[in-house]
């Protein structure tokens, strides 16, 4: 079997290898993301990693595993910010507020899908506006939902994170484990 990551985020790319696969295909999907409408976070998140999932050629000796994530304060979605001043208005709705970090993730072999999500609580805390600024400066937040990462710079924003740690970067890194088992893949 061979292993199939339908991402091209470089995030997601080094938790693969952090946990020591280093033998993965990478094919990005080709799909317009549409977040569907009226459906709670994780439902959301399911729906899009399923999306991409669908999206990609799959062979019948490959397993595909899709994930999106999304960062959601009180219900609402925080998607990537469009600009500098889009950043900062996130940033400083964040700051000293918890908020919820969800990935949805699908693993495909064939036509049988497995879809599952992860939700992971993050604290900010609270910062200056030149703080944030010179944060948006660095240019790490401008291709993140909620405008942070948690593996850079951004870590230095947060105050306390519940939960799984490799939700909030962009793959739950347990739960595509137990995931994995079921199609007969063990990462340990």
């Amino acid at each position: 079997m061979k292993l199939v990551l339908a991402s091209g985020s470089p995030r997601r790319r080094d938790l693969l290898r952090q946990i020591g696969l280093d033998d993965f295909i990478i094919r990005v999907p080709n799909a317009e993301e549409r977040p569907p409408e009226g459906l709670p976070p994780q439902e959301t998140v399911e729906a899009l990693s399923r999306q991409k999932a669908e999206a990609v050629r799959a062979f019948p000796d490959e397993i595909i595993v899709a994930a999106d994530t999304m960062v959601f304060l009180d219900g609402l979605r925080l998607g990537k910010p469009r600009d500098a001043s889009d950043a900062l208005r996130m940033l400083a709705a964040l700051q000293g507020r918890r908020h919820a970090v969800c990935t949805g993730v699908t693993v495909r072999q064939g036509e049988r899908f497995l879809t599952r999500s992860e939700s992971t609580d993050v604290t900010f805390r609270t910062a200056s506006e030149e703080t944030l600024r010179r944060y948006i400066a660095t240019g790490e937040p401008m291709d993140k939902a909620g405008a942070y990462g948690l593996q850079g710079r951004g870590a230095l924003l947060v105050e306390r994170v519940d939960g799984d740690f490799s939700n909030v970067i962009g793959l739950p890194l347990p739960l595509l484990d137990s995931m994995l088992s079921e199609f007969g893949w063990r990462l340990l």
